[in-house]
């Protein structure tokens, strides 16, 4: 590892890559398990999806990829139930609609997280990060668009995605330790 950061920087390019390419083969294969194989148990692919995170996070950290930081319990189980429900949402969504509308669903949850923030918190955000969501919004809107297919149950359960992830991810923001 170099002294500029190098090093540092292509870890973390690395781990952002991993995380993009897990999580598009995550979407295939849970979206072929609903659709073509008719496995419609959302629940049970939310448990396999945070247990095998667990046990690649434990091994990670046996590993010494990283340092734990103590964390109290009631922030714990609080971030764990907000997750759990979130991502059972998203599976859930995935499952009743078409992976563009699912994807589009995703996209969603980044500006209405900011406008809670703004709303909630006063947060505010610069004209850069907005031109930068923007150019994201519009670049995966255009690639996504082709595949939207809407159905009322598999919209209502969207809303219901978009509103519990921005709950979990600014609670879980607010309750991290510093």
């Amino acid at each position: 590892m170099s002294s500029d950061g190098g090093g540092s920087q292509m870890g973390v390019a690395g781990a952002l890559g991993l995380s993009v390419t897990s999580s598009v083969a995550i979407v295939i294969c849970n979206k072929y398990l609903m659709s073509t194989l008719n496995f419609y148990f959302a629940t049970t692919l939310t448990s396999w999806h945070l247990l095998v995170t667990f046990c690649t996070l434990h091994i990670a950290q046996r590993l010494r990829f990283f340092e734990p930081k103590p964390i109290d319990a009631q922030t714990v189980i609080s971030f764990g139930f907000l997750n759990g429900i979130s991502i059972g949402l998203l599976n859930l969504c995935l499952g009743f609609n078409s992976v563009g509308f699912y994807q589009m669903t995703k996209l969603a949850i980044i500006p209405f997280t900011m406008l809670l923030e703004t709303i909630f918190l006063s947060k505010k955000f610069s004209q850069s990060i907005k031109a930068s969501l923007m150019v994201l919004l519009l670049g995966v809107g255009i690639a996504s668009v082709t595949d939207l297919q809407l159905n009322l149950l598999g919209s209502i359960i969207a809303v219901l995605t978009i509103a519990a992830t921005c709950v979990c991810q600014i609670v879980s923001f607010c309750s991290a330790p510093a």
